[in-house]
């Protein structure tokens, strides 16, 4: 006997199915989550009534909404990855001797959860505990906006636009392309954009979906991330794996567990290292 499909699940068909961004026109979507037109635009009309998604009037493109992405961030803070992140905050911030952070998403913004601050005499003072930025306007918060899927990239940009106008260096576009760049080469790097000669380095933890719940950074002088890039992101993506591991992981053959390794081994420079230069001064910069 043939069960109905009931509308609930079409419509959760509908949002699934939005979560790729090659999928975001109306035929598209019906036609990838096996609903009729009709019943799609119907369901969709609905969504966007309560802010689960949104369509936009030129394109006519849907993207998901406010609604869906609050649902998101609630989900992922049920995890609270300080204890498990901690000790790696700790290496790498003996090893580097440079500040160290976890960020984690929270709606719109990225929230400071932890800190280690490095021994080296110049170092930013840029974050405390519990401080929020717009996602993408740091290199732990690029490294989370970098690691949202296509849709949600796209409403966040669109939704954190006003906030960036207190950045200068900083626009849309600008994390666009710096979303690509970070998704590129498998970790992210931010130099001289909030605050001049000051820069970070960072690399995100996803769960065992592929989905960011955190990231975890490097603050320094800009030479300081350039000169031991290389190091700095092999330390970053080790620790980060590490970390992951520790999150009940799916099978290691599910495409959940595949998704999540792409991304962390992405992360794998291989060019050598130099010595980075050091200094007397003991200086603190704002960021």
């Amino acid at each position: 006997m043939t069960v109905p499909t009931t509308s609930l699940q079409k419509a959760c068909r509908l949002l699934r199915v939005l979560s790729d961004a090659r999928n975001t026109r109306l035929t598209d979507l019906a036609m990838a989550a096996g609903v009729d037109k009709a019943s799609a635009l119907r369901l969709l009309d609905t969504l966007a009534a309560e802010g689960f998604i949104e369509r936009d009037p030129d394109t006519k493109a849907f993207t998901l909404g406010p609604e869906w992405l609050a649902l998101r961030a609630a989900s992922v803070r049920r995890i609270d990855p300080r204890a498990s992140v901690r000790p790696a905050l700790i290496r790498l911030a003996q090893a580097f001797e440079d500040t160290t952070i976890l960020s984690v998403p929270s709606g719109w913004e990225s929230v400071c959860l932890e800190l280690r601050p490095g021994t080296f005499p110049i170092r930013a003072n840029y974050l405390d505990v519990g401080s929020r930025r717009p996602l993408g306007v740091g290199a732990g918060s690029l490294a989370l906006l970098a690691a949202l899927p296509d849709a949600e990239v796209e409403a966040t940009l669109h939704a954190i636009a006003p906030a960036l106008k207190r950045y200068p260096r900083i626009s849309a576009a600008m994390l666009l392309r710096e979303v690509e760049s970070t998704r590129a080469r498998g970790y992210a790097v931010l130099l001289d954009v909030v605050v001049e000669r000051m820069g970070g380095i960072a690399i995100a933890l996803p769960d065992p979906d592929g989905y960011p719940l955190g990231a975890i950074s490097i603050a320094a002088l800009n030479e300081r991330i350039t000169e031991r890039e290389p190091a700095l992101a092999r330390a970053l993506r080790r620790e980060a794996e590490a970390v992951c591991a520790a999150w009940t992981p799916p099978a290691p053959n599910t495409a959940a567990a595949r998704r999540r390794n792409a991304t962390l081994a992405s992360a794998t420079p291989t060019t050598k290292t130099p010595t980075a230069r050091k200094t007397r001064r003991t200086t603190t910069t704002d960021l």
